[in-house]
């Protein structure tokens, strides 16, 4: 309740005054009248719904919040070095906003996904009305929002919306008391019709070497339950799965997931390590005949910041190297057609989009813009259960400050201002089609005087060229990919 003291302060300040301008002296207006004014700014901040900071903070909040600027991602190339190059023939951008299917031949229950969706944040990372502002946008946009590796919570269902359930080393949700895979519960969760699909984490950017954490100061008696752990315990995912070891047992537990999930989209999210690691998988994807319907790509400067500071900065290849090694892979081994590709990690904005479906994704997912669409000020207070906005906490004295209809119609109106930048950017490409980008339509200045497109800055492998006979660049990880080994 320190929070509230300021403006408490100026209440009983006011009332003092007032009482004494009544009692002492007619003189004591002058300083009734501007504390009763204050005391009433911060009664109209609490009761006010669009800004969270004010609810929580009265007074306090307009003196504006301090900010933690993430740190700037290694390695990547600065966006002002990258732009489009428009085409001499535009065409009218679709009245309808484009869509992916996603299911491959094993898939009964395909899923058309949009182009914008809620990346993986999970119910303990964030409020119960974060994720419920997350939902009910996502429903009136009609986009998928990803549930994270803690769990497919009744605050997700709540929502409405349509649900990628993440599955973590943890396997919060379908656990058994060892912590291993329990089938039967994820097969029944899995059978809810908010689910449309299901997802394997491998890794993710904010921890590419390790599990997923939960500071202890974040499991509420709730946390506890939905997860199985103990309360007020930081949560330590295993940094690997349990339920296989090598990449051909990686591609036959999604098989089993998929047949588990009565043939919903069934995929996996890595941040990539190395070529080689995912070579050997598609390796194994080869010799099982055993495709996952999509594979969702983080990048190593992904990450929201709700996590110990210090995890974001672990080994894993940056999106846009993640994302051209991964779409060659499968180009290259004849398995493109098959499996969808997203991309997670720093996506903002139309133009964020239109670079990484240039780049080979068929669509993208987005945390930290979501964050901030239901009001995310990036405090740096997440670790400590201490946001400012009721976003990243489990405390119900800040969460209540977040109003879930105000914000899920912020969600909504940011999803489909940016994918209708996305679409009028492709439409000056003179593209009509997600599909119809290419590596040509994006441009890098690599010097003062020179500008190449990424189809000449990178080699892009013809289909099967792998099997038929790898490319000099890529033969030594072709040979020592092992579907038998991670390596």
């Amino acid at each position: 309740m320190r929070r509230f003291a300021p403006w408490l302060l100026v209440v009983l300040c006011a009332a003092g005054a007032l009482a004494a301008s009544c009692t002492v002296s007619a003189r004591w207006w002058w300083a009734a009248g501007p504390l009763l004014a204050l005391a009433l700014l911060g009664a109209r901040d609490m009761l006010q719904r669009r800004r969270a900071l004010l609810r929580n903070h009265p007074l306090v909040g307009r003196l504006g919040y301090p900010v933690r600027e993430p740190a700037p991602p290694v390695h990547v190339t600065p966006a002002a070095q990258e732009f489009f190059a428009p085409s001499a023939g535009p065409v009218p951008p679709p009245e309808e906003e484009p869509r992916v299917r996603v299911g491959g031949p094993d898939c009964t229950l395909p899923y058309d996904m949009a182009l914008l969706n809620v990346s993986a944040l999970s119910f303990g990372a964030l409020s119960a009305r974060a994720v419920l502002a997350l939902g009910r946008g996502a429903a009136l946009g009609r986009f998928a929002q990803d549930t994270g590796e803690g769990g497919l919570s009744d605050h997700h269902l709540r929502g409405g919306g349509d649900l990628v359930w993440e599955i973590g080393s943890g396997y919060f949700g379908c656990r058994r008391p060892d912590g291993g895979f329990e089938e039967r519960e994820f097969a029944d969760r899995a059978a809810l019709p908010e689910v449309k699909c299901v997802s394997l984490k491998l890794s993710q950017g904010a921890a590419p070497g390790g599990g997923g954490v939960l500071p202890g100061a974040k499991v509420s008696a709730e946390i506890a339950r939905e997860r199985g752990v103990v309360q007020g315990r930081t949560v330590v995912s295993p940094p690997c799965h349990r339920v296989f070891s090598t990449p051909r047992e990686l591609v036959l537990f999604l098989a089993r997931m998929r047949e588990l999930a009565g043939g919903k989209p069934t995929g996996f999210k890595l941040c990539v390590r190395s070529r080689r690691q995912f070579l050997a998988v598609c390796k194994a994807m080869l010799a099982e005949g055993v495709t996952p319907d999509f594979v969702v790509v983080d990048g190593a400067e992904g990450g929201t910041g709700a996590g110990p500071a210090g995890l974001a900065e672990r080994p894993g290849m940056v999106l846009t190297e993640g994302l051209i090694t991964v779409h060659n892979a499968l180009v290259g081994t004849g398995l493109r057609d098959r499996i969808r590709i997203g991309a997670s990690g720093g996506i903002a904005t139309g133009a964020d989009i239109v670079r990484r479906l240039a780049q080979g994704a068929d669509y993208t997912n987005a945390a930290r813009a979501m964050m901030a669409a239901v009001g995310c000020v990036g405090a740096g207070r997440c670790p400590t259960g201490a946001c400012p906005v009721g976003v990243a906490t489990q405390d119900p004295w800040r969460v209540w400050a977040l109003h879930v209809g105000d914000k899920a119609r912020r969600v909504r109106h940011y999803q489909r201002a940016t994918v209708r930048s996305a679409v009028r950017i492709m439409a000056a490409l003179g593209v009509r089609e997600p599909g119809g980008l290419t590596p040509g339509h994006l441009l890098r200045r690599t010097d003062a005087r020179t500008v190449r497109s990424y189809a000449e800055l990178y080699e892009w492998l013809e289909p099967g060229a792998l099997t038929a006979g790898p490319p000099a660049d890529w033969a030594a990880d072709w040979a020592a990919a092992d579907p038998d080994v991670f390596g």
